[in-house]
């Protein structure tokens, strides 16, 4: 069969057609692939979105986070420049100008009193009396004992007269002269003892009254009437005591520092709980010009009008000093800037984010401030309350910081 033939060109018809119905079958393969390829982009972006980027996130937040909390959050203060002058306030104690306890002289029974607690009495002022018969027998007794020695002396004294002008016409020896002269002044040194025993037993029984020695008042009264006085101050009990309260003393207790800063005649002022508002004028009167050794402190007094008798003894108050120091202005940071270390005193200076530990030179202490003599700067910005473990270097965020404080 030839190519002419019919049945051979059928054959060629076919292949053809088989040819071209292969081209449809993979367009849609190929576009089947590339819905595949999109789907599976399509599926890894929403992993990625959904997924992968979140996590990235919260990995990314919570570095950051740790990286915060690793840096420590401080506040800082500015140092503020003393004056030459300061106000040193101390603690003190108000006594009496005069505070005497009063003893009785003479023995006997408590007859009666005149004076209680709480009473103003003046000088002389008769306080109680004392009943002793026994002192009143033995002054009778005394008195007794001096007229017999006077009458005994005044007969001795005749007698040498007498005897005297014997010896001049010689009816008597010189030795019986002499012995009457020595017998009177014997009677005379009895006679002299006997009065003195009496002036003793007057001013004893001078005693059983008892008066007030000075301006006060009565802060205590130990005795009731028909009690047993016993004389002396040893074992004895005191009557009374009194207390004179127009003028009080204040003392304190200066810091060792401050010793050279303070003298007579410099004015302070006391101020009280119990009076709140109010300041009391007082003047520095003297000091113990001697420092203790056990609190490195000069004691002091400062002494206080009160004439009103507002203030009572026995009060503890606050003593305010204005101080005129030699020392040159110095800075002061408070009390919780510091930082105690082996090598010396530190403070925490803040520096770009950074605290920087630096050494320090501390002078007065003002209780909640000290005094910083070297090391510092007015312009630098102290770490209030910094940590124990901090270290120089360490970074750290500024979470508020005060304003200055005005100077002084």
């Amino acid at each position: 069969m030839t190519s002419q033939e019919p049945g051979y060109k059928g054959k060629q018809i076919g292949s053809e057609g088989t040819a071209g119905g292969l081209r449809p079958v993979a367009q849609r393969r190929l576009s089947r692939r590339w819905w595949v390829l999109v789907a599976v982009l399509l599926i890894a972006a929403a992993t990625y979105i959904f997924g992968i980027h979140p996590r990235l996130e919260a990995r990314a937040d919570l570095k950051k986070e740790t990286a915060n909390s690793n840096v420590t959050s401080v506040s800082v203060t500015k140092p503020k420049t003393s004056s030459s002058s300061q106000d040193l306030t101390l603690p003190g104690n108000l006594q009496a100008f005069s505070d005497t306890p009063i003893y009785a002289r003479t023995t006997g029974y408590l007859k009666r009193w005149h004076a209680d607690i709480g009473k103003r009495v003046k000088t002389g002022d008769l306080l109680a009396e004392i009943d002793a018969p026994e002192l009143d027998d033995q002054l009778q007794q005394a008195k007794a004992d001096y007229a017999t020695a006077q009458a005994n002396y005044h007969f001795a004294q005749s007698t040498a007269v007498r005897w005297e002008a014997l010896l001049k016409t010689d009816s008597v020896s010189r030795q019986e002269a002499d012995e009457k002269r020595n017998d009177m002044a014997a009677r005379k040194a009895v006679m002299d003892a006997a009065r003195y025993n009496v002036q003793r037993l007057e001013k004893l029984q001078s005693f059983k009254r008892i008066y007030a020695p000075f301006d006060g008042v009565i802060t205590a009264r130990n005795v009731d009437v028909g009690m047993l006085i016993d004389a002396g101050s040893g074992s004895a009990k005191e009557m009374f005591h009194i207390a004179s309260t127009k003028r009080l003393r204040a003392f304190v207790n200066v810091p060792q520092a401050y010793a050279r800063d303070v003298g007579p005649g410099m004015t302070a002022e006391l101020t009280l709980a119990e009076f709140p508002g109010r300041r009391f004028k007082g003047t520095f009167a003297r000091s113990s010009q001697s420092i203790d050794v056990a609190t490195r402190t000069l004691l002091s007094e400062v002494d206080v009008d009160n004439a009103s008798g507002e203030l009572m003894p026995g009060s503890y108050a606050q003593v305010h000093l204005r101080l005129s120091s030699a020392h040159d202005a110095a800075l002061i940071v408070p009390v919780n800037t510091l930082l105690f270390r082996p090598e010396s005193v530190m403070v925490a200076v803040l520096q770009k984010d950074h605290a920087i530990l630096t050494p320090i030179k501390i002078g007065r202490d003002f209780g909640s401030e000290v005094e910083v003599v070297s090391g510092l700067n007015a312009s630098d910005s102290v770490i209030l309350n910094p940590s124990d473990s901090l270290v120089s270097g360490a970074q750290v965020r500024v979470v508020q910081e005060p304003a200055p404080k005005a100077k002084e």
